[in-house]
């Protein structure tokens, strides 16, 4: 019987590392693109809230509803489960806050937790 003796073999332990990590940055780099576009969402929903709100019939509800309403739309699933909206006259304002957690989609990564507020001027009756 012939004995194999050498290297034969060693690179595919530094092999399988290496696509692992690549691996594992490229998801990470997925959930970053996820987050920043939940963010422009929420963003965006909080200024529909606003205006909606802003309208002189209008109430608070009015702007969460159309809030969640964008919110449903575009940032649906597991993504937009955490987003909690609030709406409140603040003068003559109308102000619509959140505050958002993206959960982290690998366990050693932190959660991203973050507030966003949006105004519109309230109209005034005449």
């Amino acid at each position: 019987m012939k004995r194999r003796t050498g290297e034969t073999g060693s690179t595919l332990p530094a092999y399988v590392l290496g696509v692992a990590t690549v691996l594992v940055f490229f998801v990470l780099l997925l959930q970053f693109v996820a987050w920043q576009y939940g963010r422009g969402v929420v963003r965006s929903a909080l200024d529909e809230g606003a205006r909606a709100g802003a309208v002189a019939s209008a109430d608070p509800r009015t702007c969460e509803e159309r809030a969640h309403d964008v919110l449903a739309d575009l940032l649906a699933g597991r993504l937009g489960r955490e987003v909690d909206v609030t709406c409140a006259n603040e003068g003559d304002e109308i102000v619509a806050r959140a505050r958002v957690t993206f959960r982290s989609w690998l366990p050693p990564t932190p959660d991203w937790t973050f507030a966003v507020a949006a105004t519109a001027v309230k109209e005034q009756l005449p």
